[in-house]
């Protein structure tokens, strides 16, 4: 024997050690995959609850929206600007109690999106930040509406009430 050579029960010795090592790496990265893939369904099962929670939060927030708009407006108009970064070439877009976005493009062409459908969900994010602080105005403007016409059936009453007590008198 030379002493290049080792003996075979130390090649086996290192062999033996070399492959523990590997295995204990693969070890590691399989639970740092195994890991991972819990990880991920934790994540799947938030998402699966976020998501029924949205959509039940959609529903509800356009039936409200409906029962809002219904004695104020019949649309709302909405910016082009926010509409941009998910609808090209917007001309003009409303919104109406239903949640639909009417879109009319600079070539002439009508669009209509349901903004409670799950695909245009960022859309109407964009849209409503532009659409909620109106409801302040709209508000203003339909309580004006109210007063004048208030004002005008007041004034109108009282002069009818006395027109009414002078023909009670001559009669």
């Amino acid at each position: 024997m030379s002493d290049e050579t080792n003996p075979p029960e130390e090649t086996i010795g290192f062999q033996f050690k070399e492959q523990a090592k590997q295995s204990k790496a693969s070890q590691v990265s399989l639970q740092e995959i195994l890991d991972s893939l819990k990880s991920a369904q934790d994540d799947i099962g938030q998402i699966s609850e976020l998501a029924s929670e949205e959509e039940r939060l959609v529903v509800e927030f356009f039936e409200s929206l409906t029962k809002v708009m219904q004695p104020l407006a019949i649309t709302i108009p909405v910016s082009p600007t926010p509409l941009q970064d998910y609808v090209n070439d917007v001309a003009r877009a409303t919104m109406d109690q239903t949640g639909s976005l009417l879109i009319l493009h600079k070539n002439g062409e009508v669009e209509l999106k349901n903004l409670s459908e799950e695909k245009h969900r960022n859309l109407m994010i964009a849209v409503l930040e532009d659409v909620m602080p109106k409801f302040k105005q709209i508000f203003d403007a339909y309580r004006r509406r109210i007063e004048d016409r208030t004002k005008f059936l007041a004034a109108v009453t009282k002069e009818t009430q006395k027109m009414s007590k002078a023909l009670t008198k001559t009669m």
